[in-house]
């Protein structure tokens, strides 16, 4: 498409399609299935050529992207909106437009729900053949410790992706042993809730091309469950990665026990 959609038109749309999904939105939301963390995902998020420009905005070298890669993780990030097409800061600010906040908010049931303009957390994703991320929490707050995190929103945009592609959503039950995957498919658009056990990954991508997604987060200065706590992303091995598991245990304890002490950043 040549004229880039506004961020007004596309919370619009977001708008449009959230209240036609409603009833399906709340019986996902209220029924979680195959593990405890309530979530929804709705498809054909976006018209067509909106999500195929947005798609087409990623650069497919991952240009301008951080690499992440360690034990824990392997994946390439950038919240740095003003580098890219225009298109893809549009829909992650769209996505955090207090209209949108509102909706989703009353959807789900939870209140006081703001946005994450500065993108502690959010912006974009690019994972590519064998890139991967472990099982794991997410850092309980924002960067300033003041809100917790309550809400993880993923909109992937990959054309023609199925479950065999691999880079699958999952979430997991609590002791880690069984996921559900949610196949990163082409405008699908997922919410999920995140808490103390709120256990989540993406299994490794088993193709030569990119998988994109575009990454928002609400917060709140509410806890989950009413309690003060926090930890920093934890992270944990996959039921066969024993060794993983053992010093992704180790890892965790000791970077809580750094940051709750000096404060830092999770």
């Amino acid at each position: 498409m040549n004229e880039v959609p506004s961020i007004e038109t596309l919370v619009s749309l977001i708008l449009e399609r959230l209240k036609k999904a409603e009833s399906e939105i709340l019986e996902q939301w209220e029924n979680p299935k195959g593990t405890k963390t309530k979530h929804f995902f709705i498809d054909n998020f976006l018209p067509l050529e909106i999500a195929e420009s947005i798609y087409e905005g990623f650069p497919k070298n991952a240009s301008g992207f951080h690499d992440r890669e360690s034990f824990r993780e392997k994946k390439r990030t950038s919240a740095n909106l003003s580098d890219h097409p225009q298109i893809l800061g549009n829909i992650t600010y769209a996505i955090q437009d207090q209209r949108v906040v509102d909706c989703i908010e009353k959807l789900v049931g939870m209140s006081a729900l703001e946005p994450d303009p500065r993108l502690y957390a959010g912006g974009l994703s690019m994972m590519f053949k064998s890139d991967f991320l472990n099982p794991h929490i997410d850092n309980s707050h924002d960067g300033q410790r003041d809100r917790y995190r309550r809400l993880n929103l993923l909109y992937y945009v990959s054309p023609d992706w199925g479950f065999e592609n691999g880079g699958n959503f999952e979430l997991w039950n609590y002791d880690r042993t069984i996921p559900k995957t949610i196949t990163c498919m082409f405008n699908r658009f997922v919410v999920m809730e995140t808490n103390k056990d709120s256990w989540h990954s993406v299994s490794p991508v088993q193709v030569d091309r990119p998988r994109c997604c575009v990454s928002n987060y609400f917060f709140s200065v509410n806890s989950p469950d009413a309690t003060e706590y926090f930890h920093v992303t934890s992270f944990d091995g996959r039921p066969q990665e024993k060794l993983k598991r053992l010093f992704g245990r180790i890892d965790n304890s000791v970077r809580n026990f750094i940051s709750k002490a000096i404060k830092l950043k999770g």
